[in-house]
């Protein structure tokens, strides 16, 4: 393993991330300010969400140019765009700064888990471990950070915050100049039609993978964007939920880097089995939790397993036999964003229609029936 370069990148991870996790705490603030929807405040994350649309053509340039800098200016593009989210006085700014961040967030998912697999040797899992990680400690550290800008300077100062995208940049760029991706493909040319050839291969796979995503983002996008909503709907303060949105966020760090190695060592099917059921289960127990007492350690056993399925899916990914693995990644990334966006908008429908409670009863069936996806991932 060459950890320098897995730390470097799980780091980017992380900056990158931590921006992107500003939506879903202040979503609540942006409702009462501009007299939001539930379906309206869907609409901004599928918009954060919408350039994966894309993400088979930037995956195709990656596999064709240097794809170092997409994973350079990302950490900038997304402190720009989401650190003017409190300023925004209108829901079309409030969008196309959501667009410009899912523009940032398509160019740095792409390539950067390639980035890893050159690194990571016969230790994938590990070295997916590691990159997950840094994703998931930003959605822990996020929350916070928002909160707190927005305690210091209120909710249209939070534009001080955008400095550290900028810093994380530069250092990502005297760190990457040099580095040479000898063991990935971003810079060699395909025949072609060679895309689609490789795509029809593993049809199967990613039809199975779809439907698991399908069913199990439900409950993700339930206890992830909605979480603070329906927190403060029962009376709890923005600061609780923000809180306990980090709490979720941070045991999903342990379960992300916890699932990669467990998966490497049991396989990935039997792990994806386990993680899932827990999932369900805890979920299940949520629905029923009315205190700090119950809320935050049930929140930390759903962040642990909800968020172990990461590493597993993209380590099942890389591991495939393709002369294209961008592409192939690119193409899971566009199906996982778009399912995604899909199930937000349901969620945020259902929401304003029978409201958030017996959505998340919802989501908590649809978890369960992701189960069964999960025992088929290996026979796809």
């Amino acid at each position: 393993m060459k950890k320098n370069l897995i730390v470097t990148v799980s780091l980017a991870h992380l900056v990158q991330d931590t921006y992107s996790a500003f939506l879903a705490p202040i979503l609540p603030l942006l409702i009462e300010k501009l007299g939001l929807s539930l379906v309206m405040s869907a609409f901004l994350d599928i918009a954060r969400k919408l350039p994966s649309l894309l993400n088979p053509y930037f995956g195709l340039l990656a596999e064709r140019r240097d794809a170092r800098y997409f994973v350079i200016l990302s950490p900038s593009l997304s402190a720009f765009s989401m650190s003017l989210l409190g300023v925004a006085d209108n829901y079309v700014i409030l969008i196309f700064l959501l667009v410009l961040a899912g523009i940032s967030s398509t160019l740095f998912h792409i390539p950067s888990p390639g980035m890893i697999k050159a690194s990571a040797g016969d230790k994938l899992g590990r070295g997916m471990s590691f990159y997950m990680v840094g994703g998931e400690l930003a959605r822990t550290l996020g929350p916070l950070l928002i909160t707190g800008g927005i305690s210091l300077w209120g909710l249209e100062g939070t534009w001080r915050l955008m400095p550290f995208g900028f810093v994380a940049s530069i250092i990502l760029y005297y760190k990457l100049k040099d580095f040479q991706f000898t063991q990935t493909s971003f810079t060699k040319k395909r025949e072609k039609g060679d895309s689609w050839r490789e795509l029809k291969k593993f049809i199967p796979l990613l039809g199975v993978m779809s439907g698991f995503m399908f069913f199990q983002s439900a409950m993700k996008m339930a206890v992830t964007l909605y979480l603070a909503v329906y927190l403060t709907g029962h009376g709890f303060s923005l600061w609780y939920a923000s809180a306990a949105l980090s709490v979720l966020q941070f045991f999903g760090v342990v379960g992300t880097f916890l699932s990669g190695n467990l998966s490497d060592k049991f396989g990935r099917q039997r792990t994806l089995v386990f993680m899932s059921s827990g999932a369900a289960l805890t979920m299940s127990a949520f629905l029923f939790a009315d205190t700090v007492y119950t809320v935050f350690p049930l929140l930390a056993l759903l962040g642990i397993f909800m968020f172990a399925n990461g590493p597993i899916m993209l380590s099942v990914i890389h591991e495939l036999d393709t002369k294209m693995p961008t592409f192939i990644n690119s193409v899971y990334m566009s199906i996982n964003f778009s399912i995604s966006s899909i199930v937000v908008l349901l969620m945020g429908f259902f929401g304003d229609v029978i409201g958030l409670d017996a959505t998340y009863e919802i989501a908590t069936v649809m978890a369960f029936i992701a189960i069964a996806f999960a025992f088929n991932i290996k026979k796809a």
